[in-house]
């Protein structure tokens, strides 16, 4: 018998695609056999977008616990429209649900509460987004709380620098099915935070309520430094305490650490940071302060090669996993090498990725994928969420159309750190 078994099938327009994975590996890290197995991945795709104009970014997908049919979770996910013409050009924000675990989806319809409003910045008229917007699920409040940042844009839809940005918050009612209108969370003043937001973040919820949401910022004499940011929730208002640790790195060619990630595993807090060169980790005891950030590198020192995107955790209680976009997958003809998605089991005493131990969760057709969402769905299954960002013109030759992908990692041993 092989050592490991892939069995897969692929169909088009909403149909799944299903990879099976065997073997001791995604557990001990240790050589596979046939006696047990640690995940299986069944990847499907609930919508699409692509006309030539428009795709889908930023899925991103949360649960509220007994409000699908019968016992099982409601899954919300929200996504937006990135228009293909411009630069991080997202000017609506838009939902899908589903009760019955992804058997059928809700249509995809227009969240007008969460896209894009006009505000007056120094005295002009420009669109604000919500961008980079993720819900989860707030055990405390019993409350699907959704956090990003705010994309300030010119008249014409550019992307200028300086500008103001703020961290994005909003709470979904299970009721009507429906979004508040995205709120801003209030920041200490002066010019630190002037710039500052929790887009495209993972952020932890501790047992008593309290919020410890990752925002990095950015002044105008340095690079985006990144903090942990301890809130309350009250299941209406997002409010800041304090803030942590203040981490960045000495190179002053990038533009600094952004999009950070956190979990806890075990007694320590773990940190993912995006850099444009390379991504970097760290750890710490309390989730403000933290150990000096390090490189990703696999377990014999070489260099990840995950760069100028983000990485998310996937969390279970026998094994702290990384998700990531790297080089070296015969993708040099991907945006940034942002395809293939893959998983990998980390080694929370080395903080290294265990190369044998990875695999793919979507496929490089020749979009990227850089930009996606994790989701614990229940003891026995975790999603990842992503979608194919039609940029640059001409992915499509590759096979890409704009298909936006549910990775569903199936756990042959139920996580008991779920706790919803």
């Amino acid at each position: 018998m092989n050592r490991r078994h892939f069995l897969s099938s692929s169909l088009v327009g909403g149909i799944s695609t299903a990879l099976l994975w065997s073997g001791k590996r995604a557990w001990a890290g240790t050589e596979p056999n046939d006696e047990s197995s640690g995940f299986r991945v069944v990847l499907e795709s609930p919508a699409k977008r692509f006309d030539g104009k428009q795709s889908y970014a930023h899925p991103m997908a949360g649960i509220v616990p007994g409000a699908g049919r019968g016992s099982l979770p409601r899954i919300v996910m929200t996504l937006m429209t990135i228009e293909l013409s411009g630069n991080d050009v997202f000017k609506a924000m838009y939902g899908l649900s589903t009760d019955d675990l992804g058997k059928t989806w809700s249509a995809v319809r227009k969240v007008p509460q969460l896209s894009f409003r006009m505000e007056e910045i120094s005295g002009q008229r420009r669109p604000v987004a919500c961008g980079g917007f993720g819900p989860t699920w707030h055990k405390a409040s019993k409350t699907l709380l959704g956090t990003g940042h705010t994309v300030a844009y010119t008249p014409e839809w550019k992307v200028v620098n300086p500008r103001p940005r703020s961290s994005a918050y909003a709470y979904y009612n299970p009721e009507s099915n429906s979004w508040n209108p995205w709120q801003l969370l209030s920041m200490p003043e002066g010019p630190k935070f002037h710039n500052a937001g929790a887009g495209c973040t993972q952020r932890y919820d501790l047992p008593d309520g309290t919020i410890l949401l990752p925002v990095y910022f950015k002044t105008q004499n340095r690079g985006a430094g990144t903090t942990i940011v301890r809130c309350s929730f009250d299941g209406q208002e997002l409010k800041y305490r304090e803030h942590g640790q203040e981490l960045d790195t000495p190179d002053t060619s990038t533009r600094g650490l952004g999009e950070p990630s956190l979990t806890k595993f075990g007694d320590l807090f773990f940190l993912t940071l995006r850099n444009d060169k390379r991504g970097y980790v760290t750890r710490g005891k309390d989730g403000l302060h933290f150990e000096p950030i390090r490189p990703w590198t696999f377990e014999n020192g070489q260099e990840l090669g995950s760069y100028n995107t983000q990485q998310h955790w996937v969390t279970h209680s026998e094994g702290l996993f990384l998700v990531y976009t790297r080089r070296g997958l015969n993708n040099d003809h991907v945006f940034r090498h942002r395809a293939p998605l893959v998983i990998a089991r980390v080694d929370p005493e080395r903080l290294c990725v265990l190369r044998s131990t990875e695999r793919e969760l979507a496929p490089n057709r020749g979009a990227r994928l850089g930009n996606f969402g994790v989701t614990a769905i229940s003891p026995h299954e975790t999603w990842v969420t992503v979608a194919e960002w039609m940029q640059p013109k001409g992915v499509e030759k590759y096979g890409s159309d704009g298909s936006v992908w549910v990775s569903r990692i199936h756990w042959n041993r139920p996580n008991l750190l779920f706790d919803c």
